[in-house]
């Protein structure tokens, strides 16, 4: 389906977002400055996507297929109608203002009717993963006070869900969803979203929300300890105008692909928030095993303008052999979630001419570091300060430490005035909260380097840096080294206790097809390292495995690597296997 809608129309779609801040640039027209603006009552669903509807109702919104072949068009004029028609749903069995509701919906494009509903309603998304157990379920049912989950009817995502309830009685409703005509949503105790939706009205007016009232809540992904709720306000998608206007560099006229699943909050960056604040088109391929070269023929075959995506796809990409597949049509390409090796850079851009511009945030914000539209970006740098936030460096007493030293990354905030795009705490833990914000600082837990052009350099988790033989050495540095070597496809880099030196640099490495662990390439990894920079940095063990222990998200988890080290004895590294 083509956009159909006048010149006029167009500009005053694209240039809605203005309608939400003030914005200056500087002499090579690169964004300088951005200050949110809104109402108080400002909700996207209503302001942003029903807006555009009124204006331009056949207005192309998304476009979606899966790996059975399906295709679905939506406009944004069908985007309002079934995301009233599903609030209607909802409301009729039960969903308030306020209610804590759990999707789980990998990428069917009912993700979409369903979070825009529950932002009509006033209800408190958390968007999750279908890689879920029953454990994970419990915890964050109980954590959170679940009321409804909205699930996907895939895979064993409702099994567990009801071993969980077993357990758990504060569900209220459960909805299945079937994602293509493959599957069912027939399943006892569980409501069939998509048959319900034919029998209720849609929502016809408009529920009061506040701009300060929760909107998202996310489970955060991190390395140690159970996850934490970091939630949302109304105003969070406006911070996200940059990610997709400034960083993405999306117009109306681009079809965007953010490869992200929707219980990642990367899909809030890349999904739907920026990209239909400037009109533009989300593509959304709906698979449920990642293979690369499919992923590049629909890239291909959709025209795919503007692609984002984390490091560890562009890779796969890459050793799939990207020279195979006409990827001409995309003009614009990001990444996020994991700091961007320098030679996947490289490799990209002599394949495509487009050089990959990195960000850097977490679920707790939107991007702190980006390298912005108009923008030379330097391969492994993070980008500069965004125009959202004033961050800083510093050290462990919060004192701001010079260009060229590590430091922590911080939020420098204000806690008698909101922030956009900063999240509003941690739902209910006031503790944890204040650890990680106080004294007008936000820590991130991320430490970085800034050189004297204003580039940040990521380093390393706090706890992830390494102190060895006097030196403080970030893992990622040695990381991307590795990663040049024809013989590593992925690593991770920690320190390992030493009974001489204290602590040593340790490489757990994964080896691609075609090379086998042994002595010699022991060496021949270590000599690599000392040959591209500082010999201190080499690492003195290297233990070869099968795979890296990850997160739900796919981070390494280099503080299990360091429990698994220290709960055995020492063997000989070299034969040593699966750890």
């Amino acid at each position: 389906m083509e956009n159909t809608y006048t010149a006029n129309q167009t500009i005053m779609v694209e240039t809605l977002y203005q309608s939400f801040c003030k914005e200056t640039f500087d002499e090579n027209g690169v964004l300088d400055t951005f200050e949110p603006v809104y109402p108080t009552n400002f909700n996207f669903a209503y302001d942003v996507v029903d807006q555009i509807a009124a204006l331009q109702p056949d207005r192309r919104a998304m476009v979606w297929t899966n790996e059975h072949g399906e295709e679905k068009i939506f406009t944004f004029g069908q985007m309002k109608y079934y995301s009233d028609l599903t609030a209607g749903m909802l409301q009729d069995h039960g969903v308030q203002k306020g209610d804590m509701v759990m999707l789980v919906l990998s990428r069917h494009y009912q993700f979409w009717f369903c979070i825009l509903a529950l932002h009509k309603l006033g209800a408190v998304a958390i968007n999750s993963t279908n890689m879920l157990t029953a454990k994970d379920y419990l915890y964050r049912f109980r954590s959170a006070d679940v009321r409804y989950i909205i699930a996907t009817a895939e895979g064993e995502t409702a099994d567990h869900a009801d071993a969980a309830c077993q357990q758990y009685d504060g569900i209220k409703g459960k909805f299945l969803v079937a994602g293509s005509q493959f599957d069912s949503g027939k399943r006892p105790g569980w409501i069939d979203f998509n048959n319900q939706l034919c029998f209720h009205q849609p929502l016809n007016e408009r529920i009061p929300t506040k701009a300060e009232e929760p909107l998202l809540l996310y489970f955060t992904s991190g390395t140690t300890g159970n996850p934490k709720m970091a939630y949302h306000n109304h105003t969070y998608p406006i911070g996200h105008i940059i990610s997709a206007k400034y960083w993405h560099g999306i117009t109306g006229d681009d079809l965007h692909m953010t490869v992200a699943d929707t219980g990642w909050a990367k899909a809030s960056w890349g999904k739907i928030y920026g990209q239909w604040f400037v009109g533009a088109s989300i593509f959304v391929y709906d698979f449920t095993k990642f293979i690369p070269a499919d992923l590049m023929r629909m890239v291909s075959q959709y025209k795919v303008t503007t692609f984002c995506a984390p490091p560890t796809i562009y890779r796969f990409l890459i050793k799939e052999g990207m020279e195979h597949y006409d990827l001409s049509s995309i003009r614009h390409a990001t990444t996020a979630g994991e700091a961007l090796n320098p030679e996947v850079f490289n490799r990209f851009y002599q394949h495509t001419g487009v050089k990959i511009m990195e960000a850097f945030g977490q679920s707790e914000t939107t991007a702190l570091t980006v390298n912005l539209l108009g923008t030379e970006p330097k391969p492994g740098s993070m980008g500069k300060c965004s125009p959202l936030y004033e961050i800083d460096l510093v050290d462990a007493d919060g004192n701001s430490v010079p260009n060229g030293e590590v430091g922590e990354l911080i939020v420098r905030t204000r806690h008698d005035q909101m922030q956009v795009g900063l999240f509003c705490g941690y739902y209910r833990d006031r503790d944890l909260t204040y650890k990680a914000w106080h004294d007008n600082m936000y820590h991130t837990g991320d430490t970085a380097r800034r050189d004297e052009d204003g580039f940040y350099w990521y380093v390393g988790r706090v706890d992830d840096v390494i102190k060895a033989s006097g030196y403080r050495i970030g893992p990622f540095e040695i990381e991307s080294v590795l990663m040049e070597h024809p013989a590593v496809r992925e690593c991770a880099v920690t320190g390992a206790a030493d009974p001489v030196r204290g602590t040593v640099v340790k490489a757990t490495v994964v080896l691609t097809s075609g090379f086998s662990p042994c002595s010699t390439l022991i060496q021949e990894l270590q000599e690599h390292v000392k040959q591209q920079t500082a010999p201190y940095k080499y690492p003195r063990i290297v233990e070869f495995v099968e795979e890296l222990p990850k997160t739900f998200s796919g981070k390494i988890k280099r503080a299990e690597i360091r429990r698994q080290d220290e709960s055995r004895q020492a063997q000989p590294v070299a034969t040593r296997r699966g750890a």
